[in-house]
């Protein structure tokens, strides 16, 4: 969702966005590429290189046949409001 949120992210970027710790949680991320949900993108910079990822079209698809349909039944921003009302 973040990725689809924001376009491109590189991975420390993505992994704080998502509260995730980039050494225990990469092999989620690796899996999700494997998967073809998510592409990875090397970029050099200087003698280095930068990891970004961003939605693959089969993982945009996914995320308008299965979260948009959820976001509009539940969204976010009324269980927010439900909650202070409280």
């Amino acid at each position: 969702m973040k990725l689809s949120e924001y376009g491109e992210l590189n991975q420390s970027k993505l992994m704080s966005y998502c509260g995730l710790n980039n050494v225990k949680h990469k092999e989620i991320i690796d899996d999700m590429v494997e998967k073809d949900l998510i592409a990875r993108l090397e970029e050099p910079w200087g003698n280095k290189k930068i990891i970004k990822y961003k939605v693959s079209e089969k993982g945009r698809a996914i995320f308008q046949e299965i979260l948009e349909p959820y976001e509009a039944l539940f969204p976010r921003g009324d269980a927010e409001k439900d909650d202070g009302d409280r």
